[in-house]
C-alpha cells in the first residue's frame, strides 16, 4: 500500500469525490485509510462518567484505498505512486514530477 499516515488525498469516487484531505490513519492489512473530513458518518454516543458528552457526534470511517488518490506536495496534483531507490535505499517518487514523497 503505496499511501501512509498524514499523507494528502484526494477522493476519487463515492458521496465525498473531489475532497481532498490528510490520512489519519491507514490499515494495510485491511486495505482502508482514515481520511480527515471525509466518509463522515454521524454516532449516537451516551455518556458514560460526568465529564464525557453525550449526543450526535461525527466520526470518520474508513474507505477503500483504491478511492483515494495520493496529492504530490511538490507539483499538487493527484498522481500514482512510483518507487525509486537511491544509494540503497527505496523512496516513494511522484510519476508526473519525479519528486520524492
Amino acid at each position: 500500500m503505496d499511501i501512509k499516515t498524514n499523507d494528502k488525498v484526494v477522493v476519487l469516487s463515492g458521496k465525498d469525490k473531489g475532497k481532498e484531505g490528510k490520512v489519519l490513519t491507514a490499515d494495510p492489512k485491511g486495505r482502508k485509510v482514515i481520511v480527515e473530513g471525509v466518509n463522515v458518518a454521524k454516532k449516537h454516543q451516551k455518556a458514560r462518567t460526568q465529564t464525557e458528552e453525550s449526543g450526535i457526534i461525527k466520526k470518520e470511517t474508513p474507505i477503500y484505498v483504491s478511492k483515494v488518490q495520493l496529492v504530490c506536495p511538490k507539483c499538487g496534483k493527484a498522481t500514482r505512486v512510483g518507487h525509486v531507490a537511491v544509494d540503497g535505499k527505496k523512496f516513494r517518487a511522484c510519476k508526473k514530477c519525479g519528486a520524492q514523497i
